[in-house]
């Protein structure tokens, strides 16, 4: 079981590996509160859920520490986006049109602050995980930069298992060379800076490849298991 001395040791072995350029995420969709408080006292700020009702109850448990930065990881449904636009400072799961429409309409609604958003992306097939292929969202993009409330900053992907190392750096490298290329184009809105890729099993990599944000979860709080019998000590 992770002892909040585990999680701080955890976290300044991954602080210790990442330049400076790319941004950490605690992945904490597991994680208890009391784990999430550890990594903060570890220096993390920036969290990443994947399901909007549990980043509510945790936002809420953690109101004592509003310098928290909230990243939705995970599958945004367009009937949780008004919710997830009140909960999260960053969506890096913008995966088809009509989620980006639907962000856009409540936002110009609303006249909230919008959060920065990221548009996943799939380079290899994969019927397991969301994302537009590459087509789709060249085809996709000149609609998608005259939406005036969408503030996209740049691409993210999800892995297909299996994949060899060797293989899983090229899909890496392929999304920062695309981003690049995108942000020779001129848009009038859309911008490039931000490419969201790898975790645990595959960071060191993704960062090789010029990742500027990794989701890390298991290197930080440990399985599933562990996340959930986490001991708090003085």
């Amino acid at each position: 079981m992770l002892s909040p001395l585990d999680i701080r040791d955890r976290v300044e072995h991954l602080k210790a590996s990442l330049p400076p350029t790319t941004r950490l995420i605690a992945v904490s969709k597991y994680a208890p509160v009391a784990a999430m408080r550890a990594a903060y006292g570890a220096g993390i700020r920036d969290f990443g859920e994947s399901r909007v009702q549990d980043a509510a109850a945790k936002r809420s448990e953690l109101a004592d520490l509003p310098d928290i930065t909230w990243h939705l990881i995970g599958h945004l449904q367009t009937n949780k986006v008004r919710q997830a636009l009140t909960l999260f400072d960053w969506i890096h799961t913008v995966d088809r049109l009509k989620l980006a429409e639907r962000i856009n309409a409540i936002l110009a609604e609303t006249g909230q602050t919008p959060p920065r958003c990221l548009l996943q992306v799939k380079l290899r097939p994969d019927p397991q995980k969301y994302g537009w292929e590459r087509s789709q969202l060249e085809a996709a993009l000149p609609h998608l930069d005259r939406l005036p409330h969408l503030h996209c900053h740049g691409l993210m992907t999800i892995l297909p298992l299996g994949l060899p190392p060797t293989e899983q750096l090229q899909v890496f490298r392929e999304l920062r060379a695309w981003g690049e290329a995108l942000s020779r184009k001129g848009w009038q809105r859309l911008q490039w800076q931000e490419y969201s890729m790898g975790m645990t099993q595959d960071y060191p990599l993704a960062v090789q490849a010029g990742a500027t944000m990794v989701r890390v979860g298991t290197a930080i709080f440990g399985s599933r298991t562990l996340r959930t019998s986490l001991i708090e000590t003085n």
